[in-house]
């Protein structure tokens, strides 16, 4: 079997802010949380996202201007954005499409840029 993902990392000055915010307007669940400093959430088995406190840093002279820097698979798109908007959130833009996705992109409150998406075809 080949390596598969195991950790995500972000950074936000104020991770309890975030942290909030990927609870309870994306729906992840809290597995640990260190400190101030450091909180992971679950994103399946053997897999987890993990909030520490720094500056986030977008890429630069990218040729892809907006591209997250993760999106999370969720399996009823338009509930997600009810989810977000029922905990304040705003997306960028209307959900998007092409022949493999549907998407929708917002920034988390430490600013990294995310997405919400369900695929429509096998990747």
């Amino acid at each position: 079997m080949p390596p598969q993902l195991a950790v995500v990392a972000l950074w936000a000055e104020n991770v309890p802010e975030t942290a909030k915010f990927y609870r309870d307007a994306i729906g992840l669940e809290m597995i640990h949380e260190h400190t101030a400093e450091r909180v992971h959430f679950r994103l399946g088995e053997h897999r987890s996202l993990v909030l520490l406190k720094g500056k986030p840093h977008p890429a630069t002279d990218t040729v892809i201007e907006r591209f997250p820097v993760v999106a999370f698979h969720v399996d009823d798109l338009e509930k997600a954005v009810e989810r977000l908007n029922a905990n304040g959130i705003e997306t960028l833009e209307d959900i998007k499409e092409d022949s493999w996705s549907r998407w929708v992109m917002l920034h988390d409150p430490a600013g990294n840029l995310i997405e919400l998406a369900v695929f429509t075809r096998s990747l």
